[in-house]
Parts: structure tokens; sequence; C-alpha cells
């Protein structure tokens, strides 16, 4: 249970200078399919082991917009959120016209994100067009995979009831649901490889299916959150033997305005000077350049907690 903002204010600041209570801090995810969920466990891991002023704990979550909906409410310390949700959610845009969180603060980006759709060899489908009628995942309510799904229905001009099914399944659920033939094929907006997709080529014969076109095109032209994205090919058992094209995001680590300027920057700190422990923890994460992940991907204004670290490595400027 997350303190009050006063009480956490001061006992952040007395545990940040030696106090002898370290402050509880949560950190909400996804799915445990999901990469989501081993950012939070590595973040949690890493400052656990190396801090002994704060106490993190990771837990799953419905995804990047329940993510965004616990800071604001003072449910959660952190989350992890796709770049785009992060984009609505300070501009209140989309899912949060009328409804912007102005006190949704970034603080640092992580894994590329493509948007991956996985379908039955036997479904015939070959392209995203040829979706309609089928039986699919658009993912449960409040997750980024189902608010990006449906950006990009909306794109093509489709609705939940072009489709014979549109099921509301989480990422741990429609990997097994797709090898049981009672789904077609399924959406996910993940870093790979991924748990979810790998249930999904592992267990039955299926095949990723490439994500582009005109629509596609005009989302990426449109939003500076989309860029052209791959998944890349050799990390399934089948259907991946050539790189995928789709579109995608980043996903970002995110904080409220209300988080203690210390407590945020011990986080940054400690994670940053032990990221080969970071890195290491998944396939996704073995790439990332710690200075770009300071500003990629980042539509909401930098916490001041690390922003001051940032400064500090001279990843940021002083202005």
């Amino acid at each position: 249970m997350r303190l009050s903002t006063v009480g956490a204010s001061a006992l952040a600041a007395m545990s940040v200078m030696g106090g002898a209570h370290a402050q509880d801090i949560s950190i909400v995810t996804g799915s445990e399919a999901g990469v989501y969920f081993v950012v939070g466990n590595t973040v949690a891991d890493i400052v656990n082991s190396h801090s002994t002023d704060l106490n993190v704990t990771s837990s799953t979550s419905g995804g990047s917009i329940a993510n965004i909906e616990s800071l604001r409410v003072g449910e959660a310390d952190f989350g992890v959120a796709q770049s785009d949700w992060q984009f609505h959610a300070i501009n209140g845009s989309a899912r949060f016209e009328g409804n912007g969180f102005d006190d949704l603060r970034a603080v640092f980006s992580v894994h590329g994100e493509p948007f991956t759709l996985l379908a039955r060899a036997d479904s015939g489908i070959e392209t995203f067009d040829d979706l309609r009628g089928k039986r699919v995942n658009l993912g449960n309510p409040g997750s980024g995979q189902r608010g990006t799904a449906e950006v990009l229905l909306d794109a093509y001009g489709w609705a939940a009831t072009d489709f014979a099914l549109a099921a509301e399944l989480t990422g741990d659920e429609q990997g097994p649901a797709l090898c049981a033939g009672e789904l077609d094929a399924i959406f996910f907006v993940a870093g790979h490889p991924n748990n979810s997709i790998h249930e999904g080529t592992a267990f039955c014969d299926s095949q990723l299916v490439p994500v582009q076109g005109p629509e596609v095109a005009a989302l990426i032209a449109a939003n500076p959150f989309y860029t052209d994205a791959i998944v890349p090919r050799g990390y399934y058992a089948s259907g991946n033997q050539i790189d995928t094209p789709s579109f995608g995001v980043r996903a970002t680590f995110v904080t409220s305005a209300t988080q203690p300027d210390d407590v945020v920057y011990e986080i940054v700190r400690t994670v940053f000077e032990n990221f080969d422990a970071f890195r290491y923890a998944h396939p996704a994460f073995e790439l990332l350049d710690p200075q770009s992940m300071a500003t990629d991907g980042l539509s909401a204004p930098l916490h001041p907690g690390a922003a001051r670290y940032y400064r500090e490595q001279g990843w940021i400027s002083e202005s």
C-alpha cells in the first residue's frame, strides 16, 4: 500500500539521508508473459540488492493504460507504459481526451516494441487485411496492446464487429487459446523474444504476419511516437525465418510528479550504476544504450529526480 503524499515525502527524505527505515515503493507492470513484467522485476531486484533506503516490489497489472491510471490515483509509485500512451496521457488525446494526466512524468525508456501479429498457419491469414471475419484477440481492456489495436483498426476503418470474434484475453491467456484452436490470430505490442508469442509458436503451427501498408505508413507519418519496426528473425520455433516488418513504440518507465525527487534519483542512479544486471535480464535489453534511454520515446516531462542524474552524467543539458 502506498504511503500518503506527505508521509512518503517525509520518509523518503529521511531514508535517502540515511534513516533507519526503508521506504516501500511499488511498480506496476503487465502480464507475466510480457517483457514489462521483466522490467519491473529487474528494477526491483537491482534496487533491493544495492540500496538500503528503498524496498521495491513489482506486480502484474492490466498494462500501459491501467498503469498510468494507477499512478494518477496513487495506487502505485512507478509503472511501465508504451510510449504512445505516455504521449496521449500527457497531451489529453486518444483514450485520454478530456482526461489528461498533467502530473505524469517520464523516468527512462526501455526496449522497442513492435506491433506483433501471430496467426495460425491454417487460418489463411497472410496480411493484416485477411483478419476481417476471423477470430482475433484484441487484448484486455486497460492494456496498451488493446489501445494500439483499436488505433490501428480505426486507421483501417474497422470495428470489433468486423471480426467473427473479438476476444479480450490477457497476454498470458492468448497463446494457449491460439493453440487450442479458439482463435485464428493474436496481437501483442511487446519486446522480443516474448513468452506469449513463444507459446503460440512452440505448441502449434503458426506464423508471424507483416503489419504494413498505406494505413500503417500514415499512422507513422502522423504520430511521433510510432516508428518502423521489425520482429527479428530466429527468436521463435516456427514462422520466424525472416524479419517481419511492422510498426512500433518503446516501453517507458514512468511515475508521477508527486514522487519525491530523492526517491526517483536513487532508483535511476542504482539502475544505471548496475546496468549490466539490467541489460542481461532479457534479450530485448541487450542493445540498450543508457544515454539514449534518458531521451528516446519520452513525451512527458522528465521527473526532476531523473533529470538530476542525467545532467550529472552529461546526457542532457543543464537547461
